[in-house]
C-alpha cells in the first residue's frame, strides 16, 4: 500500500501549451540519456540531465515512449505487462549510491527555479522517481504527454505477475488455450499481443481508469494513443469516445492524440458520434511528399521535384481533417527510423556523405517546411542536430545507435551538429516567435517544378502578422539576376530566417538578402506586388512584416534588423501580444488556400500589455 497524495508538487501554475502552439519532442527514456542508455535502461532521472538542451531548443511537450513495466526487456515499451506501473529498470533502487548524486541533481535544478528541495525518501522507488521528472520538466515549462497502449497489452509469455494472469483462467502457453477464456482478453491479436476485451465494460473502465490514474496522480497533461484504428477495428470505438470524452471532462486542457490510420483519418478528429472525439492525430502526408522529395534531390542534378505535390501535402485538402492544427505532422518518429526500418533524413539526404553540404542543406530544408507548416510538428530524438543513425531500443552494449549528445560538445563535437542544433533551435523560436506559424491560414501560391521552388504565406485572419516562407531545392543560388516572387504587401518585409546562415556558422559569408527585401514590383502570383529575392542553394528563407512578439515593440526603431539578429543569437524569446487589425488585405489566391477559424480551445493568447523582460534588455541594451 502507498499513499497517491505523498509526493509534494512545485508545477503549482504551471498550463501545458495550447494544442495549436505545441512542439512535440518524442524521446525513448531507456537510450536517451544516462549511464546505462547503451544496455536500453537509462533512467527517468537521466532525462533531467537534457532538461537545458531541451530548454535551449524551444520545445515545450516531451513524449516518452510507453513506460509501463513490460515482462521482458530493453523494450520500445509497446508490449506492455502491467498498466499502474511504471518500468521499474527505469528507476534507481533506493540502495543504489547513485541515488544520492540524483538527489543533488534534481535539487539543484529545483533551486534554479526557486523550488523547494527535496529527501530522498522523495525519490524512492521508480513510481515517485516518474513524478520527480515530470515535476521538473514541468517547472522548466515542459508538458508531458504519455503514449499509451489501449489496443493490445503483451505479448505475455509466462510472468506470472503480469496482467494476463490476475484471473488465471488462460494459460497463453497451455494447450489449446481459449484467450477469450481470459478476463480482460480476446483471442484477437495485434502486435503480436492479446486485444482488449472492449465489450466488456469493466475492461473499458480498467483502461480509462490508466488514464486517468496518470493524469491525477502523475500530472501527465496529455496522450499519444498507440494503434487506435486497431482500437477500432476490434470494435472499440465506444470504447474510444468513452475514454475521449471522460479525459476531456477530467482535464479539459490534456491533448488527446491518436495513431489512426484507416481510410476516414477523420473520423479520429470530430466529436461523437460520428467521430472518435480525438483532438489531434498523426497524419503521414507531409511526411511521406517530403521523404520521397528529399530522397529525389540526393539523386543530383538539375531535374524537376514534385514541388506542387508538396505544396497540396503542405495544404492538404479540408475534407481529410477539419483543421490543419488536427495533424500532428513529423519526418521522423520511433517506428520511422528504428534499426531496420528507414533512414533518417540525413542519411536519406545524401546517401554518401552524411556531412556534405547537400546533406546539411537539404535537411535544413525539410526541417524547416516542417517547423513553418500548419500542424503540429514533433522532432523525434537527435533529429535536432543531424543525427544520422537509427535508433534501438536494445542497443546490447553497443553505442553504434545511441544518438551522438557528445557530437554538441564545444570544445571535442562535430561543428556540422552543433550548427544543425543552432538551426533547429533558431527556427523553433522562430515558429513560437511568429503567431501566424502557429495559425490555421496557408496559401501555397508558387511552386515550380522545374526550379525547385515553393513558396507559401502564413497570415492571422484579421490580425496580419504576414509570413512568407521562400523553400529551394535548387543545387544552385538564385541571385543573377534575384528570383521575382509575388508578395502581399508593399513595402520592407525582414528577412527573419536564413537556413545557408547555418552552413559552417560563423566561417563563411551566407548568400541572402541582408537582413530585408522592399517589395516594390508589378503584381505577380495573386498580389499585389513582387520583389526580387536572393534564393541561396538548398534553404529555406523566412520573410515577414515584423519580428515577431518582440519585434512588434520596437518595429518603429531604425535599429530593428540590429535588434532581430542580437535576439535570434541570445536564445528564446517571448513578448508582448500587440495585434491590431487592419484595413482590406490584397487579393490571396494560389495553387492551395486554406482560411479557417482556428477553434476557441485551440487559441490561447498572450496576456495584452506584458512585454519580456528579456524584450526590455534589448532596449536597454541599444
Amino acid at each position: 500500500m502507498r499513499d497517491p497524495h505523498r509526493y509534494h508538487w512545485h508545477d503549482q501554475g504551471f498550463r501545458p501549451p495550447a494544442f495549436n502552439d505545441l512542439v512535440i519532442y518524442q524521446l525513448h527514456i531507456g537510450t536517451f540519456f544516462g549511464a546505462q542508455r547503451a544496455r536500453g535502461r537509462a533512467k527517468f532521472l537521466d532525462v533531467l540531465d537534457k532538461i537545458d538542451h531541451l530548454v535551449r531548443l524551444g520545445v515545450n511537450a516531451v513524449e516518452p515512449l510507453p513506460v509501463d513495466e513490460v515482462e521482458f526487456g530493453p523494450s520500445q515499451g509497446y508490449n506492455s505487462a502491467d498498466y499502474f506501473s511504471p518500468d521499474p529498470d527505469y528507476g534507481v533502487d533506493s540502495t543504489d549510491a547513485a541515488l544520492d548524486e540524483y538527489l543533488v541533481k534534481v535539487n539543484r535544478l529545483l533551486a534554479g527555479r526557486g523550488k523547494p528541495s527535496l529527501a530522498k525518501a522523495d525519490l524512492t522507488g521508480s513510481m515517485a522517481q516518474l513524478k520527480v521528472m515530470i515535476d521538473v520538466l514541468h517547472v522548466y515549462g515542459i508538458a508531458v504527454l504519455f503514449d499509451v497502449v489501449y489496443n493490445h497489452a503483451g505479448p505475455f509469455n509466462g510472468d506470472g505477475h503480469g496482467l494476463y494472469f490476475f484471473d488465471l483462467l488462460a494459460n497463453p502457453n497451455g494447450a489449446g488455450n481459449n484467450n477469450n477464456d481470459s478476463l480482460y482478453f480476446t483471442d484477437q491479436s495485434v502486435a503480436g499481443g492479446l486485444v482488449f476485451a472492449y465489450f466488456n465494460q469493466d475492461v473499458r473502465q480498467f483502461l480509462i481508469n490508466n488514464a486517468l490514474y496518470w493524469v491525477q496522480e502523475f500530472h501527465v497533461d496529455g496522450f499519444r494513443y498507440d494503434l487506435a484504428s486497431e482500437i477500432e477495428n476490434h470494435g472499440g470505438s465506444r470504447f474510444c469516445q468513452d475514454l475521449t470524452g471522460t479525459v476531456r471532462f477530467v482535464q479539459p486542457s490534456a491533448p488527446q492524440i491518436a495513431e489512426y490510420w484507416n481510410d476516414d483519418r477523420r473520423r479520429a478528429v470530430i466529436a461523437p458520434p460520428d467521430g472518435l472525439g480525438f483532438d489531434l492525430a498523426w497524419h503521414d502526408l507531409l511526411r511521406e511528399k517530403l521523404r520521397g522529395i528529399i530522397a529525389d534531390a540526393s539523386a543530383g542534378g538539375s531535374g524537376p521535384l514534385d514541388m506542387q505535390g508538396l505544396g497540396r501535402a503542405l495544404a492538404f485538402p479540408p475534407t481529410d481533417f477539419p483543421s490543419l492544427f488536427r495533424a500532428v505532422q513529423f519526418l521522423e518518429s520511433h517506428d520511422d527510423v528504428h534499426v531496420g526500418s528507414r533512414a533518417r533524413i540525413p542519411a536519406l539526404a545524401d546517401p554518401s556523405n552524411h556531412r556534405s553540404f547537400f546533406c546539411t542543406s537539404r535537411t535544413r530544408v525539410a526541417t524547416g517546411i516542417l517547423l513553418t507548416a500548419p500542424c503540429v510538428p514533433m522532432l523525434f530524438m537527435g533529429q535536432e542536430f543531424l543525427e544520422d543513425k537509427q535508433w534501438t531500443d536494445n542497443p546490447d552494449g553497443s553505442t553504434n545507435n545511441l544518438i551522438f549528445f557528445d557530437g554538441l560538445d564545444p570544445h571535442r563535437g562535430d561543428k556540422q551538429m552543433q550548427d544543425f542544433y543552432r538551426f533547429t533551435q533558431e527556427l523553433v523560436h522562430l515558429r513560437l516567435r511568429h503567431s501566424a506559424l502557429r495559425g490555421e491560414n496557408i496559401n501555397v501560391y508558387y511552386a515550380n517544378n522545374a526550379n525547385r521552388v515553393l513558396a507559401y504565406h502564413r497570415w492571422l485572419e484579421r490580425l496580419g502578422r504576414d509570413v512568407v516562407i521562400v523553400a529551394s531545392l535548387n543545387e544552385f543560388t538564385f541571385d543573377q539576376p534575384n528570383y521575382r516572387l509575388g508578395l502581399p504587401q508593399a513595402g520592407r518585409w525582414l528577412e527573419v530566417f536564413n537556413s545557408d546562415v547555418y552552413e559552417d556558422f560563423g566561417r563563411r559569408q551566407p548568400h541572402g538578402n541582408g537582413g530585408s527585401i522592399f517589395a516594390d514590383g508589378q503584381p505577380m502570383h495573386g498580389f499585389s506586388t513582387s520583389a526580387g529575392i536572393v534564393i541561396p542553394a538548398n534553404s529555406i528563407l523566412v520573410f515577414a512584416k515584423d519580428a515577431g512578439d518582440l519585434g512588434r515593440v520596437l518595429i518603429k526603431s531604425r535599429l530593428v534588423t540590429t535588434i532581430w539578429i542580437i535576439s535570434v543569437r541570445f536564445g528564446p524569446l517571448c513578448g508582448l501580444k500587440s495585434d491590431i487589425s487592419r484595413g482590406p488585405r490584397s487579393a490571396r489566391t494560389g495553387l492551395m488556400q486554406r482560411s479557417i477559424r482556428p477553434e476557441r480551445y485551440l487559441v490561447r493568447p498572450w496576456p495584452a500589455g506584458w512585454a519580456a523582460p528579456c524584450g526590455l534588455a534589448f532596449c536597454i541594451l541599444i
